[in-house]
């Protein structure tokens, strides 16, 4: 008996490795679900759910999935954003935790937030926070040295500035704006130069780890840049990350948008001010990639 003890006094959870009294199904410390109930269960206090239920009688969260792509909004009779979830997964998309947000405002960081992660070097201390306001869920990052990431479902219309991952390549998109006139010419002789395409108006930069810039690649309006592996104007051969055919950056009249190509690992678009999460949307917060699921 004293062995079976000391075992149930050692455990620690998995993702924050903090001490976790016996009993509990959610870590006290990060919020990592430790073990499922049998049967249907209540995704935010985890209680088990009776057949047939649409409510938990313990804290009230409605027990029906919501449709992806919806509105978050909070659960009848609850406080704060009841039945709203991330889900922590792999690459693959498999549930590795579930972390309930059950406060108006949730930090995500390596040290001293509330869900925290000490092992990701990626992250920084306090990343990224979550806030729910008036029914909705949004995302800020919070200064932090990786930024945070959200995973665009429709075409992403590209402002001057914005950063995109792709596959693991880092991508800033600058507007150039339309070039003035040439200036005049001293005699009557004819530049060459090419024709095609036309002026570009806008540029992507390959960003390396250390911020420094390597190779770039010039929009202009009408022209379309398709962005892969194996195939695409710009082709990233040696990046594991990216599917053949990844990404597509489409010339709208002036303006450029990013179409995820139906890829594997999806495009990425760096957060900028705050970003509405709906059910179903994915975000990457240091090395940690999250869904958003309600009940």
């Amino acid at each position: 008996m004293a062995g079976v003890a000391s075992a149930v006094a050692a455990a620690a959870c998995p993702s924050c490795h903090s001490p976790v009294p016996p009993g509990l199904l959610f870590c006290p410390s990060c919020g990592t679900r430790l073990a499922a109930p049998p049967g249907p269960a209540c995704s935010v206090c985890g209680a088990a759910a009776q057949p047939g239920a649409k409510f938990c009688g313990v804290c009230g969260t409605t027990l029906q999935a919501g449709k992806a792509g919806a509105p978050i909004l909070a659960s009848a009779g609850s406080r704060g954003p009841g039945g709203i979830t991330l889900h922590l997964i792999d690459e693959n998309g498999r549930e590795l935790s579930r972390h309930p947000v059950s406060a108006d405002e949730t930090t995500i960081g390596r040290g001293g937030a509330d869900v925290a992660f000490p092992d990701d070097q990626f992250l920084s201390p306090l990343h990224a926070k979550l806030t729910y306001r008036d029914g909705q869920l949004l995302l800020r990052d919070l200064g932090s040295r990786n930024n945070t990431w959200f995973f665009i479902t429709d075409p992403h219309r590209l402002v001057d500035g914005d950063l995109l991952l792709i596959g693991s390549q880092v991508l800033r998109f600058r507007r150039l704006g339309y070039p003035g006139p040439h200036p005049p010419e001293h005699d009557a002789t004819r530049r060459m130069g090419s024709l095609v395409p036309s002026a570009d108006i806008a540029r992507l930069t390959q960003l390396r780890a250390d911020g420094s810039e390597r190779d770039v690649c010039h929009l202009s309006p009408g022209r379309h840049l398709t962005i892969g592996r194996e195939k695409g104007d710009w082709l990233f051969p040696f990046d594991p990350s990216m599917s053949s055919v990844h990404a597509q950056i489409r010339s709208e009249d002036a303006d450029f948008v990013a179409v995820d190509a139906d890829s594997r690992n999806g495009v990425a678009v760096a957060v900028r001010g705050e970003v509405e999460l709906k059910n179903g949307s994915k975000m990457l917060v240091g090395d940690k990639l999250f869904r958003v699921v309600t009940q």
